[in-house]
């Protein structure tokens, strides 16, 4: 549930108190006064400033107490223990809400990170919501509220519109706002979260949702704190027929430590964040500028299943440079139908029925490019129409532009590249609607964002039948399981596993290598070594006794250098497994996005390839189907020119085992690597298992 009065407050205070207000308007503290009154604000400021009488025409009061008006919401610009006592008083009258500028608190390390948790602690107390610390505040364009200490804010006249943001940087509010003001593209919202020691981007955006004037959610994110709020934030938007957008930091090693250091906060793995927004129905893009230019791909436009793209342009070379960055193995140029065909004849442009339609010079033509763009609008086979404009857009926006307006209220969404510096096009397209690019790799970014993304999917039924799993590993008083016992977990729940025999002398390596027979593989069995390859506890492909024994002297040897103690040292011996492939299976509770299911390249080259598929868990058979497909590796197993098939449903099916482990709340992290795919019937094979539990 919303709350409609925290909402009111946080939003679209009636009455604004700034606490450090300065009467230099070269000083950050004067600049919320300033902004709040050049912007129109209508409701009540209060200045506080003990050594002031007035600030800027308003009197200036010592603290808030003295403040005779009810205060729905402050600014706080003061730093220390006067933030302690600006939080103490405004509990005492009441306030509701309290932006905090200062900095200084979790990004800064471990004592910062005990004073934001001291003040919160306060806040929470005397019920204070707070946005923040370290937040350079919000704007509300729609409701004339300019919040905010964000120089950028200096720019007047700012036009509203349905986006909305969310940011998790402060100074990047200020950049979306001055490229959509560059290209006249309105905001409603914009708010910086800060560190989020309280109203967190999840609780921030659900309000959003209920505001009848935000119409898309664009999110700029550095990490993802309370992914819950997130998932309902999600499904709330879903349903109100908005799109949330989102634009993270941390895909490189060198993003992750900017945003650990900017925000305190650690960056999770880029793959389990794509699996969230993914299953949650929320839109990714890496390029800047795509976020504000893609929201009209999906205002209003009926989602298909299919990615069939037509595409039509005055300038072959910048429609060429579109499909150049679209590589994506879902996404089809489809060819133009035979009304495309009649036209290109009727206006006697030459077409060799080539998939994409280039108008050329002698097509940039109202009726023309008006036909065309309609006759793909037309086409069933169609999901999205690309138009691509070239030097006209300048100087004769008649020709190719303005054609395209009528299309901006159509149900399939028409994406438009103009190749020229033509603000004033993109600005004339934006206003009716239609989403245009200033660059070929945003055009293309933006079309592959609306594709892919889907509407969430249906959140995941608990599943009652591993609960005897739950009491069996409370048994266990180690963190890392061994792998004997990984491996008895993995078939408890319906995955082969290899046959296997534990042994802890010479004569009992003999007896079991008798009943396994050759070949073998022999492992140090220990729950203090999870990857025994890389300390060479391992011997594979032993073929006789002589070898055996061998093998075994060494891995006792290395036991001893390990210092395992006698009475602990155990030795797992395996039947040599073949197959068609090796992948690695595996489960993790992700620390930002929860329960997450991994399939790839196996072996102890899977690192190195990095060639996986990710889902949030637990995952459906269809869904565990596409995670096979997704995996390049795995084409061999299909029968790939002539190559022998394996089983891919008894795959998924196994996948979808292994991802239900998201049931069993002891279990951080499961892992089969490699697991053996063999041939057709013959089915697969855990190798090699490993369980970490919380």
């Amino acid at each position: 549930m919303i709350d409609v009065s925290l909402s009111q407050s946080f939003l679209n205070p009636k009455s604004v108190a700034i606490i450090g207000a300065s009467a230099d308007p070269k000083k950050t503290g004067s600049r919320v006064q300033r902004f709040l009154v050049s912007h129109g604000y209508k409701g009540n400021i209060y200045p506080v400033n003990p050594n002031r009488e007035e600030i800027f025409g308003l009197r200036c009061y010592p603290n808030l107490t003295s403040i005779p008006e009810q205060v729905d919401h402050i600014f706080v610009a003061v730093e220390g223990n006067k933030i302690i006592n600006t939080l103490e008083d405004a509990i005492s009258i009441k306030v509701r809400c309290a932006t905090i500028l200062s900095g200084g608190f979790s990004e800064s390390g471990s004592d910062g990170n005990q004073f934001e948790k001291h003040i919160f602690k306060i806040a929470k107390k005397g019920n204070l919501r707070i946005l923040g610390p370290n937040s350079i505040g919000l704007i509300n364009i729609s409701d004339d509220v300019i919040l905010t200490a964000n120089a950028m804010l200096e720019l007047q006249n700012l036009k509203k519109g349905g986006l909305s943001v969310i940011s998790q940087s402060g100074s990047l509010i200020g950049a979306l706002l001055a490229h959509g003001h560059s290209r006249g593209i309105g905001f409603s919202k914009l708010i910086s979260v800060g560190n989020e020691s309280d109203l967190s981007v999840g609780e921030i955006g659900k309000m959003l949702v209920n505001d009848p004037n935000t119409e898309t959610i664009i999110l700029f994110l550095e990490t993802l704190r309370n992914s819950n709020e997130v998932l309902e934030m999600s499904r709330m938007a879903h349903a109100a027929g908005k799109q949330i957008i989102c634009y993270k930091l941390g895909k490189s090693e060198l993003g992750k430590e900017l945003a650990k250091s900017h925000t305190g906060a650690i960056a999770g793995n880029d793959d389990a964040f794509n699996a969230f927004l993914k299953f949650h129905g929320i839109a990714r893009v890496e390029i800047f500028e795509t976020l504000i230019e893609i929201p009209n791909l999906f205002r209003n436009k009926k989602k298909a299943e299919t990615k069939k793209v037509g595409i039509v342009t005055t300038t072959g070379g910048g429609g060429a440079m579109v499909v150049e960055n679209l590589p994506d193995e879902d996404i089809e140029i489809i060819e133009p139908g035979l009304s495309i065909s009649n036209l290109m004849k009727q206006h006697n442009i030459p077409f060799n029925k080539d998939k994409i339609v280039d108008l050329t010079i002698a097509g940039t033509k109202p009726e023309i490019v008006s036909v065309a763009i309609q006759c793909f609008m037309d086409d069933e086979n169609c999901d999205l129409v690309v138009m691509v404009i070239g030097s006209s857009a300048k100087f004769r926006p008649d020709q190719a532009v303005e054609p395209l307006i009528k299309f901006g209220q159509s149900r399939k969404p028409l994406a438009v590249y103009i190749a020229p510096d033509a603000p004033e096009a993109l600005a004339l397209l934006h206003d009716n609607n239609i989403a245009c690019f200033r660059t070929p790799e945003s055009c293309s970014e933006g079309i592959k964002a609306y594709l892919n993304t889907k509407a969430p999917k249906c959140l995941f039924k608990k599943n009652n039948n591993l609960i005897d799993i739950s009491n069996k590993l409370k048994r266990y008083s180690t963190k890392n399981l061994s792998e004997k016992n990984s491996l008895e977990i993995f078939k408890e729940i319906g995955i082969n596993t290899v046959q296997h025999e534990i042994f802890t002398n010479e004569e009992q390596a003999k007896h079991f290598s008798s009943i396994l027979g050759f070949p073998i593989a022999i492992k140090i069995l220990s729950d203090k070594f999870l990857h025994k390859t890389e300390i060479g506890g391992v011997e594979l492909n032993i073929n006789s006794i002589d070898s055996l024994i061998s093998s075994y002297k060494k891995l006792s040897s290395l036991s001893d250098k390990l210092k395992i103690e006698e009475n602990e040292k155990q030795f797992l011996m395996q039947k040599m497994e073949k197959g068609l492939a090796e992948i690695i299976l595996g489960y993790r509770v992700d620390e930002l996005v929860g329960p997450i299911v991994i399939v790839g390249s196996g072996g102890i080259m899977s690192e190195v390839y990095n060639d996986k598929s990710v889902r949030m868990a637990p995952v459906e058979f269809e869904d565990a189907m596409e995670m096979i497909d997704e995996v390049k590796s795995l084409i061999r197993i299909k029968g790939f020119r002539g190559l022998p098939k394996a089983d891919t449903k008894l795959l998924a099916e196994t996948i979808v085992k292994i991802s239900q482990l998201a049931n069993v709340k002891e279990i951080k992290e499961a892992e089969i690597n490699p697991m053996i795919i063999k041939e057709g019937q013959e089915g697969l094979v855990a190798v090699d298992g490993l369980i970490t539990l919380n």
